[in-house]
Parts: structure tokens; sequence; C-alpha cells
């Protein structure tokens, strides 16, 4: 799980340090932007400056230039050494005594205040709480006591804010704002010397290794804990990082964040704060000294000092993609964001997902590769062209530099194995079919869609003639020999279609009807191409290709005509008369044509009834000439022309009269003519006497008497009541006939005048149905008129009442009282009243009346005249 983060490059030299003195050995260092300080054991403190520069084989090397160097005088070791930027002081522990130095010129600065003797630690808060910018708060631990000074380093004199008590005596602390870490000696707690408020952590014994309390970040510290653990604490004492497991000899750690350093005897290990995993281990003996300042990892042994140099954040990542350690990776990436510029950062994040989305990819990852596709915004031509030939040869694309993966293409990834392949195509199938109906194929519409169509074509897919028949960018010059080196034809007549070529797909659909091409994905093609010729707007394909349709089935090619609108409901398209005259030849179409504008339409013109009419009679007439004609087919097409003569009103009757009037088996039909003639005796004579038709008869009278008034249909029946009873007619009265007919429809005669025609010495009995009903119509006739008689009498009681109601009480008049027309006192009591019981003369309400037409003829003079 290695990744190199971190170069070690030589700052100080052991020359540029001690020259020909053997026994000098780094104690401290600090370090603020160019500067570096080191405190040495014979008491003396050296200023370097610290300068960058690129190697040849651009690598970053540090070269340092010592300024000079003071002994502070005092013969024991620079224990320590902060530097105050704000104030230029350095601020030195050496012989338990802080003292503060120029950082310049490295002279003592005298400084008043509180004297700070017998320290053995110090630290200096790097999240300050006074606000004054031109001070340094510092926490400092005096031996032998059990507390902690909170004091203020200004420019010319210490100021102790307050102390604080611990339970033990602290052996190492570090300071953020008011919460103090502290390492006592045999735990470490975590103290608010404002609030007073503490927490102990864990045990620690500081007897057996130095204690680490390293602040990392505001209110989070980094601690050694037991087991070679280096755990992390919050100022509530919380952990939310999971420990780190370094080595147990660890005596100085740092972080450059995403990083924990640890130093140890022999090593220099780095372990990521992310996933708590050994990154890196470099080898690094008589280890010393280990800190970090503003990013800067410091590293020193007794000699010489080192700079660990990260190397760059997007190059690790690199280096962990190439190793296909995705994860780790990703993880890294979304932890550079808080050191890389916002606009840097998304070019950075999008990149390294779609490459990681490569990279899974090539490992069969197929969902977790989608969605890194989806999250890094990819441009899908990017993976479509690892599928040879299914980007379009006029498509401009041309791959990521530098590229996004490893791979040639398809055939380099899956080397040959076919279930691999089959495995990726259905892969960029599911994958385009998504970036189809999002946003992502805005601006390249035509090599998704013309891709996703060569992928449906070549695996057979059952969405390829979705894609087709829905909205689609397709490219005509690359799909066309796809799908027809796939013998796609049907498909590739939609692609016509599409593409406005509807002459080109009827011909490719006709071929596949045919036989000269094979596709079977339609087998219903033929009705298919029969329907969108009933829509096609193009008349002159319609009238190509419609007596193709027609020579192969008459009954399913006349849906071409049948299922368009006529011209008489929507203009251009096909008029009537021009298709019946097309379909002149196609007898069977014709009809059903015919039968189309007559039957379902409705179409009230006399030339299409009797055209029928005839086709229907001439049909009619063929079964009957022809020997081997059975009974049903016959009996089917007189329904249909019996059917046609008594509910339509446009046929010619005269002639359809004519052309069935030799024929002696369409007596039925002859009658119905006759009826339509007003001919009522012929037909009832052809029904009764001919036809011997009792039933059919009585059905003829209710028929041609259906949209009649009642004396009309009584008329009827009496007729054929007469033609029952003719005693004139061969084979004499048809008695039994005339009783049924009574007694069947005895509502329908007139009972007096039926009484009149019956032979005397017919029985009562025998008509006892017909006169009970019509005895029983007579009596229901007069109960009828009576309550019409009491309803009419009511409602003019009624209006008498009202009248009376509106009339109102008694009109006053005498000879004081004025008419309100003419103002002329009454002189006799006859006065006419106006609406509101108004009293007025009668001849001035007549002249009133009079004068009212006569105005408003005037005026509707005036009206017109203006």
């Amino acid at each position: 799980m290695s990744v190199k983060a971190f170069e070690l490059v030589p700052a100080v030299e052991r020359e540029q340090l001690m020259g020909e003195k053997v026994r000098i050995n780094i104690e401290c260092i600090e370090c603020c932007g160019q500067h570096l300080y080191l405190g040495t054991n014979d008491c003396f403190i050296h200023h370097f400056i610290l300068e960058e520069h690129t190697t040849a084989k651009g690598k970053l090397a540090y070269r340092a230039q010592k300024l000079l160097h003071k002994y502070l005088g005092l013969k024991k070791p620079v224990v320590e050494l902060k530097a105050a930027s704000a104030l230029e002081r350095l601020i030195v522990l050496c012989d338990s005594t802080i003292t503060v130095v120029d950082m310049v010129t490295l002279e003592l600065v005298p400084f008043g205040g509180t004297k700070l003797k017998g320290v053995t630690a110090f630290c200096i808060n790097e999240n300050p709480v006074t606000g004054d910018a031109f001070c340094v708060e510092m926490a400092v631990v005096l031996a032998r006591r059990r507390a902690v000074q909170i004091c203020t380093v200004h420019e010319d004199r210490v100021h102790m804010l307050k102390e604080v008590t611990t339970p033990e005596q602290p052996c190492a602390l570090s300071l953020d704002g008011y919460n103090i870490c502290l390492a006592l000696s045999t735990q470490y707690m975590i103290l608010n010397y404002s609030t007073g408020a503490s927490q102990d952590l864990f045990p620690y014994d500081c007897e057996e290794r130095k204690p680490i309390v390293k602040r990392i970040g505001r209110e989070e510290f980094l601690l050694a804990g037991p087991g070679g653990l280096g755990m992390f604490a919050n100022a509530e004492g919380i952990s939310q990082r999971a420990p780190v497991s370094w080595s147990e000899s660890v005596i100085a750690a740092a972080v450059c964040f995403p990083y924990v350093v640890a130093l140890d005897e022999s090593f220099v290990t780095v372990h990521s704060m992310l996933d708590q995993q050994l990154k890196q281990t470099l080898s690094f003996r008589d280890g010393h000294l280990l800190q970090d300042f503003e990013g800067k990892v410091v590293l020193a042994s007794s000699k010489a000092v080192y700079i660990l140099v990260p190397l760059p954040l997007e190059r690790q990542i690199q280096d962990l993609l190439a190793s296909h350690r995705v994860e780790e990776a990703l993880t890294l990436t979304e932890a550079a964001q808080r050191n890389i510029p916002k606009e840097k950062y998304q070019i950075l994040h999008k990149r390294i997902l779609q490459q990681a989305g490569f990279i899974q990819f090539g490992q069969l990852q197929f969902l977790e590769a989608k969605e890194h596709f989806r999250k890094g915004q990819l441009d899908v031509r990017e993976l479509i062209s690892l599928y040879p030939l299914l980007l379009p040869a006029s498509s401009s694309f041309t791959r990521c530099h530098p590229p996004l993966h490893e791979f040639a293409d398809l055939n380099h990834l899956t080397q040959g194995d076919q279930e691999k392949v089959q495995r990726f195509k259905c892969f960029l199938i599911s994958y385009l079919h998504e970036v189809r109906s999002s946003d992502s194929a805005n601006g390249f519409r035509e090599d998704v869609d013309t891709a996703l169509l060569k992928l449906y074509a070549e695996t057979g897919h059952e969405s390829l003639l979705d894609l087709l028949a829905s909205d689609n960018a397709c490219l005509l010059a690359d799909s066309a020999p796809w799908l027809e080196k796939h013998h796609k034809y049907y498909a590739l007549g939609l692609l016509y279609h599409y593409n406005g070529q509807d002459s080109a797909a009827l011909q490719m659909w006709v071929k596949i009807v045919n036989g000269d091409l094979q596709d079977s994905t339609r087998p219903d093609l033929f009705e298919y191409v029969v329907d969108f010729l009933s829509f096609c707007s193009n008349l002159d394909l319609v009238w190509r290709h419609g007596d193709w349709a027609l020579q192969k089935d008459q009954k399913i090619g006349v849906q071409i005509f049948t299922k368009r609108p006529t011209s008489e409901e929507k203009m251009g398209q096909l008029n009537p008369n021009d298709v019946i005259a097309y379909l002149e030849k196609h007898s069977q179409a014709l009809l059903l044509y015919l039968e189309h504008l007559v039957l379902e339409k409705k179409l009230q013109k006399e030339k299409y009834h009797t055209h029928l009419a005839v086709l229907y009679a001439d049909k009619v007439l063929g079964l009957i000439s022809r020997p081997s004609a059975n009974e049903e087919q016959l009996s089917a097409a007189r329904q249909k022309l019996q059917r046609l003569l008594k509910e339509s009103n446009l046929c010619r009757v005269q002639l359809l009269l004519g052309k069935i009037q030799d024929s002696e088996l369409l007596l039925l039909e002859r009658a119905t003519l006759h009826g339509k003639l007003e001919e009522h005796d012929k037909a009832l004579h052809i029904l009764v006497h001919q036809l011997k038709d009792s039933p059919a008869a009585e059905e003829y009278c209710s028929w041609a008497s259906a949209s009649q008034d009642r004396s009309y249909r009584q008329k009827l029946f009496h007729q054929l009541l007469s033609v029952y009873l003719d005693p004139d007619i061969p084979g004499g009265a048809q008695t039994i006939a005339a009783v049924d007919l009574l007694n069947r429809h005895a509502e329908d005669f007139d009972a007096v005048h039926v009484l009149k025609l019956l032979p005397e010495e017919w029985s009562l009995p025998l008509l006892r149905p017909f006169l009970c009903g019509a005895l029983r119509a007579s009596v229901h006739a007069r109960c009828t008129s009576q309550v019409a008689v009491g309803l009419a009498r009511a409602q003019n009681l009624q209006l008498q009442h009202d009248r009376l109601k509106y009339r109102g009480g008694p009109i006053l008049v005498s000879e004081k009282k004025g008419c309100q027309l003419c103002h002329n006192t009454f002189s006799e009591p006859d006065c006419a009243c106006l609406p509101g019981g108004t009293p007025v003369h009668i001849h001035c309400v007549a002249k009133k009346a009079l004068d009212l037409p006569k105005r408003q003829h005037e005026n509707a003079h005036r009206s017109n005249h203006t």
C-alpha cells in the first residue's frame, strides 16, 4: 500500500553547522518563512536562510546560507526556540530560563514584567484569544509545580495572565485557544483555562518514553498513545479520526495534511489521516527532531538538517491510479480540496474520476465505473472511441491528452475473449441509453445515437426499433451500411423513413415482403406497409405501391384507402371518385371501399349507394348462376343487398328493379324496391301471393311505416288485410293469415273499419284477441281523453284564478280624480287601469295604443336615415 509522498532533501550540511567541532549537537529547530534557526548543545543559536531551487532533473532542492550565530553565554544547551514574527523576536528556553532575542541580530532583548525561570517546557498559542496582533500568547510549565502559567509576550515585556493548577506535574503541552492539551506523568488530559473544565483522555507513562503532544488543527491534537498508536483528540476529548498505528519507539511527530509523519530511531514513517494506512517508509538513522512549520516538515539528526519535501498531490494521485488503487486516489483527491484553488480542483477532480472510471471499466466493475463517469462528466465519446468503428466517420473527436487510460481499444482490452467483449458491449449500451436521456450528450448527440444504433444492430438488441421510432440523431451515411451488414432491413427502412426518404423505406420493405431480402423482425410487415401507406402524405407513393398491395391481398390492401381520411374530411387527401376508378380492376377491394364509404362513413351520395347496390346485386346474381355456390354464400350476399335496399334512400330504384326483374329468387328484394316507390300493393302481392310469406309481409308493413305517422301505418296494415281477404286472387281469401294478422297487430287497425270488411260468417271467438285488444284500446283512448279534458279544465281554472288575482282590489274613480294620460277629470264611471291600478280614460288608452306602432315606425325610419 506504499506511495511516495515525500522526498528527503538535505538542507544544512554538517560542515555548515559545526565546521571542525565534533561535539556540537543540534538540540532544537525553528523555521519562519526562509529563516531557519538551530539551537545547539554549546549554547549557540545559528541563523540560516533557506533558498529553494530546482535541480536539472526537475526536483526541489534547498541551499542553506548561514547568516550568523550567537553565543548566549549560559554554557547550557538551547532547549527550545519559538519565533514571534509579528514582534521580530525569538523566544529561547535555555538553562530553565526564557529569554527573548532579536530575530535578525540574535542580540538579547531586555524586557520587564514577569521573570520566567525554572521553566521545563513552553508552547506558543497558534490560535490566540487576546486579539492583540502585537503580542504572543504562550503557556509555560515550571519545575516542581503542578501548574501551567498563561503569559503574553510583548515587544518589551512578559505579562502573566493566569495560572492553572494541574493534577500532576506536566511533562509536555500544546495550546489552542483556551484549550491546553497536557501530558502529565501518568496520563493525557485537556484543560480549558477559561472555564476550568477538564477531560481525562487515556493513561500514559512518560518515564517509559517521551510523550508527544502536537496541535494539528483548530481544537485538535495528536498524541502518542499506548500500544504504538497515534491518537487524535479534539477539545471535548473526543477522537473524530481513527488512530494511526506507528512504532512504539516514536520520538517525534509532525502533520502535513493529509499525512502524519512519525520519527523513530531508524525510520521516518508516513501514515494517511484519511484511511490510517502506512503510505511510505524512509530510512533515517540518528533522527533527533521532527517538526512542521507552515506546511514544511523539517527533520534533523544531531549533526544535520533535512527537509521532507511533499510530492505534488497530483503526482501522488497519479501514482495511486497507476497502481489501480482507485479508492485511495479518490480519497486523496477529495482531501486535496483544501490545498487547491476551487477552479483547479474541479478540473482535477473530474479528471481523476474519469481515470478511476476507466480503471474500474477495465476491471469489469461496471457499476462503479458508470458512477465515476457520471460524476466526472466524462465526454462519452472517450468511451465510444474504445469500440472500433462505433464513432461516425464524420466525427471530429480526438482522445484527451494526456490520455485517461492505457487501452488502445476493446480488442486490446479483451485479448480476444468474446465473453468479455459482449459484457463490454452490454455495458456501453446501458451507459449510452442513460446518457442519451440526460443532458450529458448535448453537443454530440449524433455520435451517441449512431454508436447506440450500431451496438443494437450488432447485438440484435430489442431496443433498435424503439430508437429508430423515436426522436434520434443517427447519421444515415454511417448507420445504413451497418444495418445492411447485419441484415436489419426493416430497421433500415425505419431509418430511411425518419430521414424523410419514404420511397427508399418502402422499397426496402417491399423487398422483404416479396422475399427478396430475409428479415424476420416483423412477421406482419405487409400489414405494417399497408398501414404506413394509409397515413402517407405522399400521394404519388400511395398510387405507386397501392397496386402492389392489392395484388398481394385485396382485403388488406384496400385499407390503404379505407383508413385514410376522405377529401370531404381533410383537404389534400384522396378523392373517393379517384379511388373508385383506381379500384375498378380489383373487384373485392372496390366492394370493400364502397362499403366503407356508404356503411361506415355514411356518405350521402347517390352514385356511391347505387354503385354498391349494383355490386351486391351482381354478386347475388353471379352466385345464383353458379352451380357450385353454396347456400351460406348466397344467403350472406342477399342479406347485404336486402339491408342496403332497406336502409338506403339514395339508390336508383328503377335501375335496380330492371337488374333483378327477371330473377325469380329475388322476390323479396323486388318487394323492397316496390316499397321504395310507394308501390305497396305490388310489394304485398309479391310477398303474399308469390312468396306466400306472411311474416315477411307483416315485417314489410312495419319497415315501410317505421318513419311515418299512425294513419300511414294503419293504411298499410289495412292494405295487407285487404290482400288477404281478396277472393278474386287464385286460391281465394287467406282467412287464417288474416286472423293471425288481426290478432297480432290489433293496435294497428281501426276496429270499426275492420268489422265492416270482415265476412259475416266469421265467428267471434276466432277474433277474440283482436276484439279484446280493440276494446281495450278504445277504453284506454276514452280514459286518456277524459284525463286530458280534466287536465285542461284544471288548467283553465288555474288561469282564471291567476287573472282574478292580478286584477286586484276595487278602483276608486271620482270627479276630483284626474286621468294620468290627459290629466282631465272623470265625468263617468267607465275607465281603464294601467299596471299598478292607476285609472285612465278608455279613449286615452285606445289613442295611446294606436300611436305606439306609429312612433315605433318613425323611430325605425329615423334610425335607418341616420
